[in-house]
């Protein structure tokens, strides 16, 4: 099988992982091709901008032959030295690998979950958006949408004031607070001295709505109820209606975080081709 790396069209940060997936995948024994359409293609994100703008003709060409692709991108629980590698997706669109894992992973990476008992006395409801033009989205306008029907939802059961928080790389334009009640807007300030980190305290909100990308993860791990689409990771433990909003609940989180831990992987582990084995099983 030959697996075409799209280097070209890589983030900043991209190369090393790059390179780590090459040793892994020519330790299973796969021809490793740089910027060449192959049987298999290795992109950088979903996000159809800037350095990866080129993806997504890459991504398309790859859907229309019906051939797999494999998406690399930043993880969530150690930013910047744990990677996500998804097959023909990201979040919970993608493949990571079998599931019903056991705790051994979640351990090694000091993964651990949260009781936040007290979330019910905190007053704000956070809705986390994400960035408008990446393909984590079912098309790319959804965003001029997504805002003002979910605080409409949300106003039909509470009125909770609601914080709604940009992406970091995102601002929001519109300012939506002006046509409701009770809902401000939120910029992230990155933390000083942090490789890619911002200013969220998820612990400080009663519930966190957000469509698919990792500041719902962060809730559920942290014990704050959360609402996502069927596309977030934090799917499996979240609320499925906002008509839920004033009596959320927080399920047993015990086989997801089991299950999460096999999603983000070490440079040095994914050397050794076994992430990678994790993914083409299935192509």
């Amino acid at each position: 099988m030959n697996i075409g790396l799209w280097t070209d069209y890589g983030a900043l940060n991209s190369k090393k992982v790059f390179e780590a997936f090459a040793n892994g995948a020519s330790k299973l024994n796969y021809k490793v091709y740089l910027n060449k359409f192959c049987d298999v293609n290795v992109i950088w994100s979903v996000l159809w901008q800037g350095r990866m703008k080129n993806n997504k003709k890459i991504w398309q060409d790859a859907k229309e032959k019906n051939l797999p692709v494999i998406v690399l991108e930043v993880g969530l629980f150690n930013r910047g030295y744990t990677w996500k590698l998804g097959l023909n997706g990201v979040n919970r669109d993608a493949y990571f690998g079998p599931k019903n894992n056991d705790n051994r992973r979640a351990q090694q990476l000091n993964l651990h979950l949260e009781e936040c008992k007290n979330y019910k006395k905190n007053k704000k409801i956070l809705i986390a958006c994400q960035h408008s033009l990446s393909g984590q989205w079912p098309s790319l306008d959804i965003m001029n949408s997504y805002l003002p029907n979910t605080i409409k939802e949300i106003r039909t059961y509470s009125d909770k004031e609601i914080v709604v928080r940009s992406h970091p790389r995102n601002y929001i334009i519109t300012d939506f607070s002006k046509n409701f009640k009770n809902v401000s807007i939120e910029k992230p300030k990155k933390i000083p001295g942090s490789y890619d980190n911002y200013n969220l305290n998820v612990r400080t909100y009663y519930s966190v709505i957000n469509y698919s990308s990792n500041p719902g993860v962060e809730a559920a791990l942290a014990g704050i109820p959360v609402f996502t689409s069927t596309s977030s990771l934090a799917y499996d433990v979240s609320n499925k209606s906002l008509s839920n909003i004033t009596k959320p609940i927080i399920p047993d989180r015990t086989q997801w975080l089991n299950d999460l831990a096999y999603t983000e992987w070490t440079q040095d582990e994914i050397k050794t081709g076994h992430p990678i084995k994790r993914l083409t099983d299935k192509i």
